[in-house]
């Protein structure tokens, strides 16, 4: 072989390993940015289907991916998997016992326990009040300082009604970034006895993260304190005072994603929430569903404790 043509074979066969590599790394290059859109998208379909931020912080998106590592830590999350069935959440009903949390009661019977966060009072809680009396439903209320300064004869009037009020903080901080038992203490402490100099009782020992933002030491502290920490398995975007959802996407999420020992978390400051009540309760019923007080579960939690 003369050097002409071996240069000109060695150029074709450079050519060709070369156009194998880039073709290589063009591909792996390429999987790399389809990986990326699929977990974007997903994370997408995640956020969509998400539960809850929380208004009094301006909202915080939690993700529906949680429950692939299955860690009592971060942000509260779940994963709807299937119409009319339990989602997944990022901890599990066995992992939130040992710390005398919960946030589903694993059951077959087609209970649902109705919770509402009140951060403040906007006009849509006597509504509320009144369709939780025409269903004879009872529900807890997790409140806050604010709410409690600013609307003193409503959380009587949730006392007289028969329904529960517990303790979602003092002033709705981020929690989890308390690290001493004192602090954390004191937000609840502080939350419990404003309750106390207006109705004259406790507030329940009943806890829920703002935010859903917690810890595992968080979880913990609520725990020594005697505190059932709640999270929930049914909540849809409803929170957001600029932009309510219409009749017909509340009903799309809640009616389809009920399930047996469903906790629902509604927000009192939901204009749509107050129009809708009196409806979506008769149509949980119609589906067979009924309503228990908080406490059904917190004694199931405490069984499992001991």
């Amino acid at each position: 072989m003369n050097s002409r043509n071996f240069f000109s074979s060695l150029k074709k066969h450079l050519n060709h390993h070369l156009g194998s590599v880039l073709s290589s790394v063009r591909f792996r290059r390429s999987a790399a940015l389809l990986a990326l859109f699929l977990v974007s998208y997903f994370a997408g379909q995640g956020v969509h289907r998400l539960v809850d931020w929380k208004q009094a912080s301006g909202g915080t998106i939690f993700s529906g991916f949680g429950h692939l590592f299955s860690s009592a830590e971060g942000n509260w999350g779940l994963s709807f998997q299937q119409e009319g069935s339990a989602p997944v959440g990022n901890a599990t009903p066995e992992e939130l016992k040992k710390y005398g949390a919960a946030y589903i009661d694993s059951t077959e019977d087609k209970v649902l326990y109705l919770t509402f966060d009140a951060g403040y009072e906007n006009g849509n809680m006597p509504q509320i009040l009144s369709s939780l009396k025409k269903h004879n439903a009872p529900a807890t209320f997790f409140v806050v300082g604010n709410f409690l300064e600013t609307s003193p004869d409503l959380a009587k009037q949730m006392l007289a009604e028969g329904h529960t009020v517990g303790n979602h903080t003092y002033h709705h901080p981020d929690m989890s970034q308390i690290s001493s038992l004192e602090s954390f203490r004191k937000e609840l402490d502080d939350n419990d006895a404003l309750f106390q100099q207006i109705t004259g009782q406790p507030l329940s020992r009943y806890y829920r993260p703002p935010q859903g933002k917690y810890s595992t030491s968080n979880l913990k502290m609520a725990q020594e304190l005697g505190y059932t920490t709640f999270f929930w398995s049914l909540a849809y975007v409803d929170w957001i005072q600029d932009d309510q959802p219409t009749k017909e996407e509340a009903f799309s999420k809640l009616l389809t994603r009920v399930h047996p020992g469903a906790v629902v978390l509604l927000h009192s400051t939901s204009s749509t929430n107050a129009q809708i009540l009196d409806e979506l309760l008769t149509k949980w019923e119609e589906m067979g569903y009924h309503f228990a007080p908080l406490e059904e579960l917190a004694q199931k939690v405490r069984t499992a404790e001991s």
